[in-house]
This record gives C-alpha cells, sequence and structure tokens, in this order.
C-alpha cells in the first residue's frame, strides 16, 4: 500500500516520508513502518537513532502559545527551559495532544570545549574524552546481594550534576600516577545549542513558545478547550513575571463558522417568511418551511456522526449550499395546499377540507421528493475524486446530499403531517375579541385569489408577453442560447484548474527563509 518514499536530509538529521495510499489507516500504517524500522536497527552506525512522528496530519496545528516574561528577570535558556521541561510534558498528557513542538529561545547544553594542544600535549585522542564522558554520566547494575533472608538489588548511579562534575572526569592516569581529568584538556561550560531559527512575537524580540499538535481524528474544538484549561492549571506553577500568551487559537476559527452557519439559517428562514408572505398574504403557510431548514441541518448531523465525518469548514459549507434549496418542496406543497384551499372556500366548503389538503399534498409529494434528489445528484461526481481532493470536498458533498436528502424525506412526511395536524380553516371566537382576531391572524390566515394579488398581476404583466416571445419563435431563442454557449466556450478553457479560496483565520504567522 505504499505509494512514495520520499527523504529531506539536514545536518544532524533526515525525515523520511512514507506516503501511502489513500484510504489506508493510519495507526496500521504506522505500525507497519514501526515493524521495518525495528528490522533495521542493528545496522544504523553508533549513535543513529530512529523515531516515528506524531500521530498527527498536516491539519493538525490547533494551538501555539507564547512564554513571556514581563519582569525581564529570566534568560530566554531559561523560559526554553521552562517550557521542554514542565510546559511540554504536562500539555502532551492532555487527552488528544499528539505532540507540543517547541519553539524559539536557546536550548541549554554543557559544551565542552577542547583544547587540541592539550590533547596533542598529553597524546589524548579525541575519541577517548567522548567515550569517558559517556561512560562517567550512565548507570548500571551491581545484580543481588542476600542479606537476612532477603534479596537487595544493587544500582549505581553516576549522572554528572553540575558542571565541576564534568569538569572531574577522568581520562587516565599520568605517568606519576595523577588522574588527568577533562578539565586538563578542554574547558566545561553551559551554553546555548546552534539555532536554524528565531521565534519574533509582535516585532519584540525572540520569544518562546510551544505549538500543540492534534491527534488525528480528535475535534479540535474539545481539545483545544481542554488545552487551555490545563494551561489554567499551570498558571499558578510558573515563575514570578511569567505568563502564557496565546498566538494561535483555532476556535476562534471554528466558532466564527458556526456563527456564520446559524446566521445563514435565520437569514433563509426571515427570507423564506417574507417571500411566502409577499406572494400569499397567509403566515400559517410560512411557518412549516421555516420549521423545515433546522430541523433539516440538524439531522443531517446524525448521519454524519454515524458515518465518521467531523464536523469542518467544508461540512458546514456544505450545509449552507444546501439552505437555499431545503425548503423548495416545502415552499411547492405549501403554495399547491393554499390554492386549493381557496378553490374549496370559494366553491362553498364542500367536504373536509382536510381530504382537500391531503389531495393537495399528494398531487405534488412525489414530484418534490424527486426534485431534490435531482438536485442531490449534481454533487455525485465529488464522491469519485481521491487523495487530497476527495478528503478536502468529500466532507462538503456528505453534508450536503444528506441535508438534501432529509429534506426530500421531510417534504412526504414531517411537512403534511404538520400542515394536516395544525391546520384550522374556522376564525377563533372566544373574548376578547382583538386577542381572537390576532390569533387568527396568526394562526388560520385568509385565502386569497391569486389573481387579486397585486405582485401576482405585476409579475404576470412582464412574464406573459416574453413567454408568447419565446413561443412564437422557439428556433431563434434557441439559435441565440447556442451562440451565447459558443461565446463562453473560450471563456472556459481560459479558466484554471486549481482553485482554493483564501480563508481568513484572524491570525498572521510570517516564516520567512534565508540562505
Amino acid at each position: 500500500k505504499v505509494k512514495a518514499v520520499r527523504g529531506f536530509s539536514d545536518f544532524g538529521y533526515s525525515f523520511v516520508y512514507v506516503i501511502f495510499e489513500d484510504g489506508t489507516d493510519l495507526y496500521w500504517a504506522r505500525s507497519r513502518v514501526l515493524e521495518y524500522l525495528s528490522k533495521i536497527q542493528g545496522s544504523l552506525p553508533d549513535g543513529v537513532r530512529t523515531e516515528l512522528g506524531p500521530d498527527a496530519t498536516g491539519v493538525g496545528w490547533v494551538y501555539q502559545y507564547a512564554l513571556i516574561d514581563r519582569s525581564g528577570r529570566h534568560a530566554l535558556d531559561e523560559l526554553r527551559s521552562l517550557q521542554d521541561w514542565t510546559l511540554r510534558y504536562a500539555l502532551q498528557s492532555v487527552p488528544g495532544v499528539a505532540e507540543v513542538a517547541s519553539i524559539g529561545g536557546y536550548v541549554k547544553q554543557v559544551q565542552i570545549v577542547v583544547d587540541p594542544n592539550r590533547l596533542a600535549s598529553y597524546g589524548v585522542p579525541i575519541g577517548e574524552v567522548v567515550a569517558a564522558v559517556q561512560a562517567s554520566n550512565n548507570e548500571s547494575g551491581g545484580r543481588l546481594i542476600e542479606w537476612s533472608g532477603a534479596e537487595y538489588m544493587v544500582r549505581i548511579r553516576g549522572y554528572a550534576k553540575s558542571i565541576e562534575d564534568f569538569g572531574a572526569v577522568v581520562l587516565r592516569a599520568g605517568p606519576s600516577g595523577v588522574p588527568l581529568r577533562v578539565r586538563d584538556v578542554a574547558t566545561v561550560e553551559l551554553g546555548p545549542e546552534s539555532r536554524r531559527g528565531t521565534a519574533d512575537l509582535d516585532g519584540q524580540g525572540d520569544a518562546v513558545g510551544g505549538i500543540v499538535v492534534m491527534r488525528h481524528g480528535e475535534n479540535a474544538l474539545n481539545v483545544i478547550r481542554r488545552v487551555q484549561a490545563k494551561l489554567s492549571d499551570l498558571a499558578a506553577s510558573l515563575p514570578p513575571g511569567v505568563e502564557v500568551v496565546t498566538t494561535y487559537d483555532r476556535s476562534d476559527l471554528i466558532l466564527r463558522a458556526l456563527d456564520t452557519l446559524k446566521h445563514e439559517l435565520v437569514l433563509e428562514m426571515i427570507v423564506v417568511s417574507l417571500v411566502i408572505l409577499l406572494f400569499l398574504w397567509h403566515f400559517p403557510s410560512a411557518i412549516v418551511p421555516i420549521i423545515t431548514i433546522p430541523i433539516s441541518v440538524l439531522l443531517s448531523f446524525i448521519p454524519l456522526y454515524l458515518l465518521g465525518i467531523s464536523v469542518n469548514i467544508m461540512t458546514l459549507a456544505g450545509i449552507a449550499i444546501s439552505i437555499g434549496v431545503l425548503v423548495d418542496g416545502a415552499i411547492v406543497e405549501v403554495e399547491n395546499a393554499y390554492n386549493k384551499l381557496h378553490l374549496w372556500e370559494v366553491g362553498g366548503r364542500k367536504g373536509d377540507f382536510h381530504e382537500v389538503r391531503l389531495e393537495a399534498l399528494k398531487e405534488v409529494g412525489p414530484s418534490v421528493f424527486f426534485s431534490l434528489l435531482v438536485i442531490a445528484v449534481a454533487f455525485l461526481p465529488i464522491f469519485a475524486l481521491v487523495d487530497q481532493e476527495g478528503r478536502l470536498f468529500g466532507p462538503l458533498a456528505w453534508s450536503k446530499n444528506l441535508a438534501m436528502l432529509l429534506a426530500a424525506l421531510l417534504a412526504i412526511t414531517l411537512d403534511p403531517a404538520l400542515r394536516m395536524l395544525f391546520a384550522r380553516m374556522d376564525p377563533f371566537t372566544f373574548r376578547p375579541r382583538f386577542l381572537a382576531r390576532i390569533a387568527s391572524g396568526f394562526l388560520v390566515g385568509t385565502y386569497y385569489a391569486e389573481e387579486r394579488h397585486p405582485v401576482s398581476r405585476a409579475i404576470q404583466r412582464i412574464y406573459d408577453p416574453a413567454c408568447r416571445f419565446v413561443l412564437r419563435r422557439p428556433k431563434t431563442v434557441i439559435a441565440i442560447a447556442l451562440v451565447i454557449l459558443a461565446a463562453s466556450l473560450p471563456l472556459y478553457f481560459r479558466l484554471g484548474s486549481e482553485f482554493m479560496p483564501p480563508l481568513a483565520e484572524g491570525s498572521i504567522l510570517y516564516m520567512p527563509t534565508t540562505l
């Protein structure tokens, strides 16, 4: 299942990227890579070790923070040590976090600067110094001691705890029996590790920070909230004057995307209500389409959850695209039922109005259902996309088609049931009278003939001559349409093959590279 193996090398490290076929389980792939790495450990040079990267994806960068010292009492190497040995391990214990990468500052090192002249005068090779330092900073076992019927394990710890300990490491015994130590041939000091870059915050100079990488398949919003809670708990243990400042937080983008969806839902319900009221003058008829929108959207999250599709930007985009057509079926049913009930009322109210309404719903129900399915079919080619394109646009197609499918089901189930259950033709007669009139206006309404509506008459005056013109000259109209289509072909071939709209997350990350 491996498609390609790529490598990238730099001073002191190398990266090997193993690219698997699309759809391969991440943890199965990691186990296979670990299995093959275990086979080559013995053939690697001394000091070379392999390490598997975090179980995260390219979009796992969900949170970033910086350590700021307002008091100025802590140097960059101290802040970096605080990040590496305190914050990083604490945040890696948070559920859903795959890795916490440290950036900026100086990594503190014990540096042994060897004097080549002294080495030459004592006749000590550089490899002997390296071996002596490694052997002196280690631990080993001393087997067992049996004492009073009990066994005690002996362990020898030989760790250097200060610069003086490294300087006191014995290299060999001199001709007179005096030990030759590291400090005799080298200078031991604390210093920074060589840096390949630097981190700057708001143009104020070097800064120390951390990048929180989310584990594959986790909910980004929940992980960010757990990280923020952990940082709040750690704030009390930080040195005086040091605080954690958020520099990137994806939860803001997630919440704004959700707010956009809620805004579109509310706006769509308002527009649908105004359109129905404008063309029908009937408030009760607007209730069913308004109810259809949020129910269709909420129900679409259930199959998304069962399919294992997370709610992300593309998922919400698919729902936002489908909002405009979710109510088409409900509007058609409402308008047809409105006209049938008007004719029933004008004709002397013969029979039960429930039967009239039921016949009106049965008349257009099948057509409405299949028309919504036809609209959903337009997004089916997206499911043929694979690799990066399929993972990017697949959630959009799923959410859009599922919302359309649920809207089609609601058009033949919930919408007729609501109309049959809460429909009322007779006005209320309770007291006080003004409340009865208000309730009748909102819950019963008045049915008007279509030809009496001023908006319908204006539209009819515009539509009727245009329709008659087209019907009298069908060949001319088709020819004009073909000419316009042919004229658009050159523009089609000049369109780009890739399109990615800009995404304003609200944060600026500048990463310059110099040679």
